[in-house]
């Protein structure tokens, strides 16, 4: 059982998160938000890979005109993200957006604040405080002073009396991305949204994320996630969705153990996985489902045994594997047919 932060709870479109809601998953379109028809095929192919609220980069007067034609022809919540000039969240707001991000290091003057809030407030809407090392400059501390940056602009909303708030802390490394949001969760009881800003190499940067967000989210820390990786949205989804399942967080389908071989496996192991991976993408399961665990090991050393704790499991020797389901063995199956049995059996349970 995890301790969870307590937050207030904000609404973005359908979405809420805080409190005790589940984390929510984020992406960001990676086109040009005035190209509508080009952003509205990748958020549906966002959508259906379990993204579960979308941003998209608001950098001129065509992008912010182009967010009600998107918003139309989208499922999930729509934040958009803006920089240098508050006219554009103003128009963003005005054009049925579910949440602005505002960045501190660069719209900052009181009235600009004051003019995007009133406009916010009236569209019930929330405005993300959204920090990253960049904002800060290239001083020493860069926690330090993201977290005072960050104190310092939500005490500004608040004195125009908005509170439908949510923050984010987001360094270039996983040590002080932990460090700023563990300092911050000490200063309000807003939301956070956890990630790691430009993490470099798609495999180093799924390294980081995991590291900082798996760290805080098991701290109780965080609302909503989103792993930035210069690849793919679809690669981002995923992994947080992985990431989530791995710490009991959110149920999205069968944990699958594996071991990963050695010389003692006698059957083509990767090649079961791949394959039960593959036709797992084709079942349904409902969301509240409880959590499945199944286990498909190599040899007899670890097998069994590992098989047996889970709710399904195969163990393989030579030639066949010994199903397990519940601790108990119950029937030998031929490598060519135990994906066949595990995928009807996963069935019967989601």
């Amino acid at each position: 059982m995890f301790f969870r932060r307590k937050t207030k709870v904000i609404h973005i479109g359908s979405i809420k998160i805080g409190g005790n809601n589940p984390i929510a998953i984020q992406s960001m379109a990676k086109v040009k938000t005035s190209d509508v028809d080009r952003v509205v095929a990748q958020i549906k192919e966002l959508e259906n890979a379990g993204c579960e609220i979308i941003r998209v980069a608001v950098k001129d007067h065509a992008d912010s005109a182009a967010l009600r034609q998107i918003k139309k022809n989208i499922k999930i919540p729509l934040a958009a993200d803006i920089h240098f000039d508050w006219v554009l969240a103003v128009e963003a707001i005005e054009s049925g957006v579910d949440k602005i991000r505002l960045n501190p290091g660069n719209i900052f003057k009181l009235n600009q604040i004051r003019e995007v809030a009133s406009a916010a407030k009236l569209a019930g809407i929330p405005i993300r405080v959204g920090l990253n090392s960049g904002s800060v400059g290239s001083g020493k501390d860069q926690v330090k002073a993201m977290v005072e940056k960050a104190r310092a602009y939500i005490k500004n909303l608040e004195k125009f009396k908005f509170r439908d708030i949510v923050v984010s802390l987001k360094a270039q490394n996983a040590r002080d991305t932990i460090t700023a949001y563990r300092e911050m969760s000490g200063y309000c009881d807003y939301p956070f949204h956890l990630g790691v800003t430009a993490t470099g190499l798609p495999q180093e940067g799924l390294i980081k994320s995991n590291v900082a967000i798996g760290t805080l989210l098991l701290d109780g820390i965080g609302d909503t996630i989103r792993i930035s990786l210069t690849d793919k949205p679809q690669e981002e989804v995923k992994a947080a969705r992985l990431l989530l399942k791995s710490l009991g967080l959110r149920n999205f389908g069968p944990e699958i153990i594996s071991c990963p071989t050695c010389g003692r496996c006698e059957v083509n192991l990767f090649k079961v996985v791949k394959d039960l991976e593959n036709q797992l993408q084709s079942v349904i399961f409902k969301p509240k489902a409880r959590p499945i665990q199944v286990a498909i090991m190599g040899c007899v050393v670890n097998g069994p045994g590992e098989a047996k704790h889970a709710d399904l499991g195969i163990a393989f020797g030579k030639k066949d594997g010994l199903l397990f389901k519940k601790g108990r063995p119950i029937v030998k199956v031929s490598i060519d047919r135990c994906v066949e049995v595990l995928i009807k059996e996963i069935k019967r349970i989601a």
